[in-house]
């Protein structure tokens, strides 16, 4: 037997149902917001995601040379080939620039649960400004996207990694030593932490006021283990800011942690992550922040920000949750009584699709009764029973398959009514 490769999936006609749901429901808030859709190539050339994440992101993706040599990759995420198609058609375009996106990406990750080689990402990016009222204006859509959707257990952690970097800078970190201790801050593992820092023969004193630090949950506090206020006051103060608006104006409940540490190579400053409980260790379902990609790929300097949803988690969290998906339902299901009435029910459901609403035939010529049963099954509202008797009259039978009712109705009467 043929078997699909792994790591990737089928979806069934109920599967994409949610899926459709869940896309549409983010794509309707993103529009709310003022963003408008973009679409970029599955493939790009494979600088495009070395220049970003370093040559180690080769081992982690799928690339592949073309007939003419050119190293290529499927994509493994849209930021990237966002701000590579911002750069070469869309700088000019007026500031800010809010754009949102759907697509497939590939990553040759080890399957597990909510992780495929094969999955679909939902995001933006908005160029062009680093206000405070911006930056919380995006963080309230990322919350409000999930909320929308109908996932109700989730918790929004923020960060900063200006704040963050100072203490390692204060810690005189080199950079193989904080490549080796991120993955332990942001995995919250203190005891870990406090060995690697012993390791390193750092000063107790400056490692328990960092400790402190990745404790802390008011930013206020911050302020209290810095020695050089000057140095770092403007990013509390912003951060300071955005929190008053989250609080105040989009009434959006969060979390201040310092320990969020996503990709320090280009995040600048705010980060921020959310998080489905439901969904157990590979709870993060939404993250993002400030990030400077445009001058790294040689565009004109110009703050951006924006956020990427797991699409695949988002779905696995609102299944967790017991959450009742709406039901894909079929408008008319048309019952032809015997072989004659064929050619006239192919002419009856043409004049109902021009309504522009569902509507489907029986194929089978398998009679009245198995065909109300199949109606039924397919989830149609109504059959609309085509009879000799009635088309005489220029009627047909309607059912309503929910209630059972049912009656004779002009033709005429019917397709006005639709």
């Amino acid at each position: 037997m043929l078997k699909l490769p792994r790591g990737t999936r089928d979806f069934s006609p109920d599967d994409m149902n949610k899926r459709n749901y869940v896309e549409n429901s983010m794509r309707a808030t993103f529009e709310k917001y003022g963003y408008k859709e973009v679409e970029t190539p599955v493939i790009e050339y494979l600088e495009l995601f070395t220049k970003k994440s370093g040559e180690t992101i080769i081992d982690e993706i799928y690339t592949f040379k073309d007939k003419g040599g050119r190293e290529l990759s499927l994509r493994p995420e849209l930021t990237a080939p966002v701000i590579r198609f911002y750069i070469d058609k869309l700088q000019m375009k007026p500031k800010p620039l809010k754009l949102f996106y759907f697509g497939k990406c590939y990553r040759y990750d080890r399957p597990q649960k909510g992780r495929y080689r094969e999955f679909k990402q939902a995001g933006c990016e908005i160029i062009g400004t680093n206000k405070p009222e911006a930056l919380a204006e995006l963080i309230s859509m990322s919350y409000n996207i999930l909320r929308n959707i109908g996932v109700k257990d989730i918790i929004l952690n923020i960060g900063n990694l200006k704040i963050l970097s100072y203490f390692f800078d204060e810690l005189k970190l080199s950079k193989d030593q904080r490549k080796y201790i991120m993955p332990l801050i942001d995995k919250s593992k203190i005891e870990d932490l406090k060995g690697a820092f012993n390791k390193f023969g750092l000063n107790e004193i400056k490692v328990e006021k960092f400790l402190n630090i990745l404790k802390t949950d008011d930013i206020c506090n911050v302020l209290n283990f810095i020695n050089d206020k000057n140095e770092i006051i403007d990013e509390i103060n912003n951060l300071k800011e955005i929190f008053k608006f989250l609080n105040s104006s989009f009434k959006i409940k969060f979390n201040l942690k310092l320990g969020i540490v996503r990709g320090l190579d280009y995040y600048t400053g705010l980060v921020f992550e959310i998080e489905a409980p439901s969904l157990g260790a590979e709870k993060q379902i939404c993250g993002g922040g400030q990030y400077d990609l445009i001058n790294i790929f040689g565009g004109k300097e110009t703050p951006t920000s924006g956020f990427a949803i797991g699409f695949d988690r988002t779905i696995i969290s609102l299944e967790m949750e017991k959450y009742n998906f709406p039901e894909e339902k079929l408008d008319f299901y048309i019952i032809p009584v015997n072989d004659n009435m064929i050619e006239k029910s192919l002419e009856i459901i043409e004049l109902i699709r021009n309504k522009n609403v569902k509507v489907d035939i029986d194929l089978l010529r398998r009679g009245v009764g198995k065909s109300l049963k199949y109606s039924s099954s397919i989830n149609a509202l109504n059959s609309i029973i085509i009879g000799p008797k009635e088309l005489n009259n220029n009627s047909v039978t309607i059912r309503n398959m929910e209630t059972g009712n049912q009656k004779i109705i002009k033709l005429d009467q019917l397709i006005k009514s639709i």
